[in-house]
């Protein structure tokens, strides 16, 4: 018998995405009596609900009043899903398709090995179908993460399944029993590395997240450089760090973050963020009780491994071709990779 599947699709002015999107979800080779949209919609300004009801009226609706983030709406989602009795989520950008054989591949593997909480699909660009938006992502020790083989062309002789520190946001299928163990999305964070924090917090518990080559979305992805972004990338890298990482760990890359801090203070002094980075810096003191909270609550519930176990998947580096600049290339990432290479001879932990 075929597992229960719900789909759930965070909507925000999405009209123009939503019918491929969901023409993707009903043309699955998946059972569609097993199969359930949930889409939570944040307040559009557009018309998206109203396409939602005349057009799709066996999607579930939830319409929001104002905003409330990526995190906090998938939440939503997560409680609908569990109501209705689902194995598994779906999470699925609003500007994501799917093939048709997708989402079947992907249950496939989940339930091959019940230590598997998170599978992510293989994601192309659209409608640059031959270029990688992401095939598998990477999480640098000092918390930046990003998509491995961006933009570069589709690598189809990889067709076996392999780890990968987290599973993208953007598209993953996640276990609702593990979910319910380690506690879904940290809404706080509201957009950006939330994905990462429960990737995170999954492998902490013992769980391993994988991506099935063979399982294959295209994303209609744009990489925006806009001040709002900087300030929830920066603010949420931080506490995923200081919620996840042992203080022991936080102490030995104490000199690399802060040789780090100073350079990305010069840098959005340079392009015109500078504002949002305090910004961030005064929202965590602000929140330190809620984050210590955090914190111990992944120490002494969910945490089963080592931080040493968890850095075996970390890297050293940041290639992500939007980003790539010579400092980086040459003296950055060098630098890095060798501090994080006597770090690990270290950390026993």
């Amino acid at each position: 018998m075929s597992k229960k599947v719900a789909v759930i699709i965070v909507s925000h002015n999405g009209r123009h995405h939503l019918p491929d999107c969901l023409a993707s979800v009903f043309n699955s080779d998946y059972p569609k009596e097993n199969l359930k949209v949930i889409v939570i919609d944040n307040n559009s300004a557009d018309s998206a609900v109203g396409y939602l009801k005349e057009v799709y009226p066996e999607v579930k609706i939830v319409e929001n009043k104002k905003n409330h983030g990526f995190a906090e709406a998938n939440n939503q989602g997560f409680f609908l899903a569990k109501k209705w009795g689902a194995d598994y989520l779906l999470l699925l950008n609003q500007d994501a398709i799917m093939e048709k054989n997708c989402l079947p591949r992907l249950v496939k593997l989940i339930e091959s090995d019940e230590t598997i909480a998170a599978v992510q699909p293989k994601i192309l660009l659209y409608p640059e179908k031959d270029k990688i938006n992401s095939l598998g992502n990477s999480i640098h020790f000092l918390g930046f993460a990003y998509c491995n083989y961006y933009k570069e062309k589709d690598q189809q002789g990889i067709t076996q399944p392999f780890e990968t520190p987290y599973s993208s946001g953007a598209a993953c299928l996640l276990r609702v029993s593990a979910i319910d163990e380690v506690g879904f999305f940290d809404d706080r964070l509201f957009m950006y590395h939330e994905d990462v924090d429960l990737g995170w917090r999954l492998r902490l518990a013992g769980y391993k997240s994988m991506l099935n080559p063979l399982a294959v979305i295209y994303h209609k992805y744009n990489y925006r450089k806009a001040k709002y972004k900087f300030y929830y990338m920066e603010r949420n890298r931080w506490i995923v760090m200081l919620q996840n990482y042992r203080l022991a760990t936080l102490l030995i890359f104490s000199p690399a973050l802060l040789v780090m801090e100073l350079g990305i203070i010069l840098f959005s002094l340079k392009n015109g963020w500078f504002k949002e980075k305090i910004k961030g810096c005064l929202w965590i003191l602000s929140r330190w009780p809620s984050i210590m909270s955090h914190r111990l609550n992944v120490r002494f519930k969910t945490r089963k491994i080592k931080d040493r176990q968890i850095l075996a998947l970390f890297t050293g580096s940041i290639r992500f071709q939007e980003i790539d600049n010579p400092i980086l290339k040459y003296i950055v990432n060098p630098t890095m990779e060798i501090y994080f290479l006597l770090a690990k001879l270290v950390i026993f932990w």
